[in-house]
């Protein structure tokens, strides 16, 4: 018996996660790490945001694989897992004795660790054209066009050309469509980026239509056309990859039927192996959580479940660095650099504090420093991703801009430094352009903002000034009292969060001199709420209604009460109502901040009820014309007809006003309506604790919506709102209340009513 309970528990245990899981992912804070610069981690930041000063509409957003940096390492750097052409220079590749220059595939050998590693490390890649590695890559109808892909095939001869091919017997083919006009369709047919398939294309077949893959005249695959080159893996055989490629479009390497029908295999025309390796793209990597080239290069990432490190596209170590330039010219040469788009970049556990170095640098061309410097050009100097004109720009300085040199260059005149920037960029400077920088202490601090009072979910940028200014050069580190009121970062950009008042203090690092300002935040009254929505009282009785405002750190939460007819009743500024004669009015309570907020209630005002007319049994708490203490177990109507004695008529209504019978359950917001002659003398309404929905049941649907209401996705309001304050301890419902539920779900501890 105990067996059976234990395994009831589990599987509403089960249920529960399940259901709470599918509300996270539908709301959309599964990972609490969503879309947005501040969601990445320091060393991310400073490249992301010069991306998004020259781009605003570009979007970032982290993946963060809670996956160790070493152990991702590890699984990458094995024999034959990532490649290198055998012409690259010996810090490129691998060089274990019995495994140096060993070709994998014809003129391809295994990878260093260190190539593995610079590859591998998102942050190298963060600049203007490398991003596109981490493009999502799904089809997106308002950026795909036949001009832009045209533009991607130019200096191909894919470039305006019509599509001709050879069937089995190898008889030629003419079509009217261009190359374009199929990847388009393609595009649209497989919901992957029309972009990224002609990228794919140009990398993989290269510009000859010539190309082994696509010809379709050679011997023993006539006829048949791998554009994507899928299937391709390495073989020592002579043409070994391209043969297995093309077996795959053959046969699919022995697919079932289904299988090939959905990819549409054999890949007999050149129209087939576009669209039908769209689709094997599509749903084999970009359906499955692989949406960007870096994740198809290296599988750190996967939303079917699967085992990682095993589901790879490529194996050019070197490949989403590629490819990314043929995206980012496709789109500049098309003019969709300035269209919303939105990146998806990998975020590892315990990355090295500094990006690691590309194998190109050799790492006795320098000397390791940490010199304060400056540009000494009155021009802009760029700051590049390598020691070299060939390389990236990530962005420029200019005169007496300071910067801490971490690495000196060895070499004489045309020599690089590395360097890192005040806003924490990395990267190289042509050395005849800094000049070290006398240490000079800071003597003064003053600090600037436009205005002190800030509204929630503002955002400011505190002006610092140094004295002397020679003594800039020194870190300052900024701090807020309280930062769940004012959060400041280390570039003195300060955002208010909620309502109250912080102080901010910049200080000179290792130094005494700082300076502090006191910030306030305002928080906007956003709507009201009363606590009821209909009352009854008796004449000349009393009652007091309260307005509930939004957000709850709202800063004025003044309220102004009005009521319709003076003559019914009266109400002061506290809420209180006097009924003053028999009769129905309207009460409304005003935002003194905002009157376009308001919320209204109906006053009943009845005759006296003496005490002897109604009385209930001591079983259950009447307060406030609010019923508590109802037995759960025993909560249907005629359990509560048995608890009340009365002379007088009464009706049972649930919450949205439906007349409910002898054996329904009354929930919370069910009311009880006295009644003399069909005249409504009387309202009760019933709290039950735990029960949020009002069904009079607590199960896992009222867990859901009081998530929503911490979360502040939905509002719970009147009896509701105190149906989920479980301990009855605080003003409002915590996680404590949630834990409350669960228990008493699970059949672990019932909630005291």
């Amino acid at each position: 018996m105990k067996s059976k309970k234990l395994i009831i528990i589990l599987i509403v245990i089960v249920l529960i996660t399940i259901m709470i899981s599918i509300y996270l992912k539908n709301e959309s804070i599964s990972n609490a790490k969503s879309q947005g610069i501040e969601n990445f981690p320091s060393s991310y930041r400073p490249y992301l945001e010069l991306l998004a000063k020259k781009h605003p509409d570009w979007k970032f957003t982290p993946l963060y694989t809670k996956l160790d940096w070493n152990y991702v390492i590890s699984q990458e750097n094995i024999f034959g897992k990532n490649l290198v052409p055998l012409n690259y220079q010996d810090s490129w590749k691998n060089t274990t004795p019995g495994q140096y220059n060993v070709e994998v595939d014809s003129g391809w050998v295994d990878s260093s660790k260190q190539a593995v590693e610079y590859c591998m490390d998102p942050r190298n890649f963060l600049n203007e054209v490398r991003i596109f590695q981490f493009e999502n890559l799904s089809y997106d109808v308002d950026t795909n066009n036949l001009t832009g892909i045209e533009k991607i095939l130019y200096g191909t001869e894919f470039y305006n050309a019509k599509v001709s091919y050879y069937d089995s017997n190898g008889n030629n083919i003419s079509m009217q469509e261009k190359y374009s006009d199929l990847i388009l369709k393609a595009g649209k047919t497989s919901y992957v980026s029309a972009y990224h398939l002609a990228s794919r294309i140009k990398q993989e077949v290269g510009p000859f239509l010539s190309h082994s893959s696509i010809s379709g005249i050679v011997p023993g695959f006539e006829g048949l056309y791998n554009f994507y080159n899928i299937g391709a893996t390495s073989s020592s055989l002579p043409m070994g990859a391209i043969k297995n490629g093309l077996q795959y479009a053959k046969d699919g390497k022995g697919a079932s039927e289904e299988t090939k029908n959905k990819y549409l295999i054999p890949w007999n025309t050149k129209e087939k192996s576009i669209t039908g390796g769209g689709i094997f793209i599509g749903s084999s990597y970009i359906n499955k959580g692989q949406n960007t080239i870096y994740l198809q290069k290296f599988h750190v990432y996967d939303t079917s479940g699967s085992e990682l490190f095993w589901h790879q596209y490529m194996t050019n170590v070197l490949a989403p660095y590629s490819e990314s330039k043929s995206i980012y010219n496709a789109y500049q040469n098309s003019g969709l650099l300035e269209n919303s788009l939105n990146f998806i970049i990998p975020v590892y556990e315990n990355m090295p504090e500094i990006p690691v170095e590309s194998p190109n640098i050799k790492e006795t061309d320098f000397i390791k420093d940490s010199t304060k410097v400056y540009c000494n050009s009155r021009g802009n100097v760029n700051i590049r991703t390598g020691p070299s004109t060939s390389y990236e720009i990530l962005t420029t300085v200019t005169y007496q801009d300071k910067m801490t040199r971490i690495k000196k260059g060895t070499s004489q005149g045309d020599g690089w430094d590395k360097v890192v920037l005040e806003n924490g960029i990395i990267g190289y400077i042509f050395a005849s352009y800094v000049s070290e920088l006398s240490e000079i202490s800071i003597e003064k601090i003053e600090l600037n903002i436009d205005n002190t009072t800030m509204q929630k979910g503002e955002n400011k940028k505190l002006e610092v000034t140094i004295f002397p200014q020679e003594a800039s050069s020194q870190k300052i580190i900024y701090s807020s009292s309280n930062p769940e009121i004012v959060a400041v970062d280390t570039q003195g950009n300060l955002q208010a969060i909620k309502s109250g008042k912080a102080t901010i203090t910049v200080k000179a690092e290792g130094s005494d001199v700082k300076s502090e300002i006191e910030i306030t935040v305002y928080s906007k009254v956003e709507s009201i709420n009363l606590n009821y929505n209909e009352i009854y009282i008796q004449v000349n009785d009393s009652f007091k209604i309260d307005a509930i405002i939004m957000p709850e750190d709202a800063t004025n939460k003044k309220v102004i009460y009005k009521v319709e007819n003076n003559n019914i009743a009266s109400i002061d500024s506290e809420g209180n109502i006097l009924a003053l004669n028999i009769g129905k009015t309207e009460i409304k309570a005003i935002s003194e901040e905002n009157d376009s907020l308001s919320a209204t209630c109906i006053l009943n005002v009845v005759r006296k009820l003496e005490e002897h007319e109604i009385s209930f049994d001591s079983s259950v708490n009447v307060n406030n014309f609010q019923i508590t203490g109802i037995d759960y177990n025993k909560n249907t109507v005629l359990d509560m007809k048995n608890n009340i004695t009365t002379d007088l008529e009464l009706e049972f209504v649930n919450y949205k006003g439906e007349i409910l019978s002898d054996s329904d359950n009354l929930g919370t917001g069910s009311k009880i309506k006295i009644k003399e002659n069909g005249i409504v003398l009387r309202e009760y309404k019933i709290v039950i604790y735990g029960d949020t929905t009002g069904d009079g049941k607590i199960n896992s649907v009222d867990l859901l919506v009081l998530q929503r209401h911490i979360l502040e996705l939905q509002q719970l309001e009147d009896v509701f709102l105190k149906a989920a304050i479980i301990n009855k301890t605080n003003k409002k419902p915590t996680s404590v209340d949630l834990l409350l539920i669960q228990r008493h779900i699970l059949g672990l501890q019932y909630i005291a009513q």
